[in-house]
């Protein structure tokens, strides 16, 4: 079984998010405490698994994600992570389509390299954020919005990029929130400077206490800003320690995740494990 790192939301090794992704030569998936031992192992915020479905279906692969601690329903950056690694290798090429717990997902690589996903808007609803959100983050939460079942976030309106990229939470009041993540967000300091928002994403409930660049989250900020902001089409930063640039685009009830992604190793298991 070979596994491949990618780094993904970036054009350089060692920056976006880092993702394993294993292309399964049979036609299922392994038993999912394997997989969940292996997620576990790698210790990546997501490992992907894959494997090509008969021809004719809604699609071409089946497609599932896993933290080191959990299975999730919607993953962006292991998706284009999986994306990267099937089209470089010639695995498959043109517009990919993959079955998910989240649905049927897309993928279409451009010729300069990007990748663009087709994913679901996250429906927002505002929602009084439950208590110790605010003591939990270290910051004052202006606004919050739940992000429905599929990515089952709480998504918080913080009042600068600096009250963002300042944050310093606590790990374990987090977790007790009855949310899978809490994505942080605020309009960017600096539209000048090539972003339209600022993010950054707490998971620790699902074994992740920082997610470098969250596709999924995106789905939710999309809308958020768009709407905030009178355009379909945006950039936003995740302000975390590697940073990634996510471009979206809003389409009704899905939205366009557009990024990059580099392969930086190659490993395989082990004889007999």
């Amino acid at each position: 079984m070979r596994i491949r790192i990618v780094d993904a939301f970036t054009d350089r090794p060692f920056a976006g998010n880092p993702a394993a992704v294993v292309v399964l030569e049979e036609d299922h998936f392994p038993a999912e405490e394997r997989m969940r031992l292996l997620a576990a192992e790698i210790n990546l915020s997501e490992t992907a698994f894959a494997h090509r479905l008969p021809a004719g279906g809604p699609a071409g692969w089946a497609l599932r994600w896993f933290t080191p601690a959990a299975e999730v329903n919607l993953c962006g950056h292991a998706t284009l992570a999986t994306a990267h690694v099937l089209l470089t290798t010639a695995a498959d090429s043109g517009t990919l389509s993959f079955a998910t717990r989240g649905g049927v997902l897309t993928a279409a690589g451009a010729a300069d390299g990007s990748i663009t996903l087709d994913f679901p808007t996250a429906p927002l609803t505002p929602v009084e954020p439950p208590a110790g959100t605010a003591e939990a983050l270290g910051a004052t939460v202006l606004a919050a919005h739940d992000t429905g079942d599929v990515i089952g976030d709480l998504l918080v309106e913080l009042a600068d990029e600096k009250a963002v990229r300042s944050l310093t939470p606590d790990p374990r009041a987090l977790a007790a929130l009855p949310y899978r993540g809490i994505i942080a967000t605020a309009l960017a300091g600096d539209p000048s400077a090539g972003y339209d928002y600022v993010s950054r994403f707490f998971g620790p409930a699902v074994g992740i206490a920082e997610d470098p660049v969250t596709g999924s989250a995106h789905t939710a900020l999309a809308p958020l800003w768009s709407a905030r902001l009178g355009r379909p089409d945006l950039t936003g930063l995740q302000a975390s320690a590697r940073t990634g640039l996510v471009g979206t685009g809003l389409r009704g009830d899905r939205v366009l995740l557009t990024g990059t992604a580099v392969t930086v190793m190659l490993a395989e298991l082990a004889e007999g494990v």
